[in-house]
């Protein structure tokens, strides 16, 4: 029997993803579009702490190049959950798929397969789940 990717996209991490997601939505609204990027990130690490959410802040991964680890490491805003990488945007101006991109580059580099990209600096909450299959 053959999986769809349709189904795995809804499956991975689902619950996890969720809550993710509406923390973020209750830290726009109380917040607005206003500030800058650290300002989310601070109200992310409470409100992660407040839902006993496991989180690392500012992870450092390895970069890997032709098996050898790079000297310098990229770094995810937050590792949620052991398994999920998320960022997020503070401004409008940030280009989507610029940090569609990157987020994506930063799954294939550190084997996880799910990052969740939050940019706050919008009206309303605007997010992406994205899967990696390597």
């Amino acid at each position: 029997m053959q999986i769809s990717k349709a189904f795995i996209d809804d499956l991975l991490f689902k619950e996890e993803c969720y809550r993710i997601i509406g923390i973020g939505m209750k830290i726009h609204s109380t917040l607005g579009k206003r500030f800058n990027e650290v300002v989310y990130k601070d109200a992310m690490e409470i409100e992660c702490k407040k839902a006993n959410i496991p989180d690392e802040r500012e992870k450092q991964f390895n970069i890997r190049y032709q098996r050898i680890i790079l000297r310098h490491k990229f770094i995810a805003d937050f590792f949620v959950f052991d398994s999920i990488i998320f960022r997020s945007e503070g401004h409008l101006a940030t280009s989507s798929n610029d940090n569609f991109k990157q987020t994506l580059n930063y799954l294939k580099t550190s084997q996880v397969k799910l990052g969740i990209l939050i940019n706050f600096g919008e009206d309303k909450l605007n997010f992406k789940r994205i899967i990696c299959s390597y």
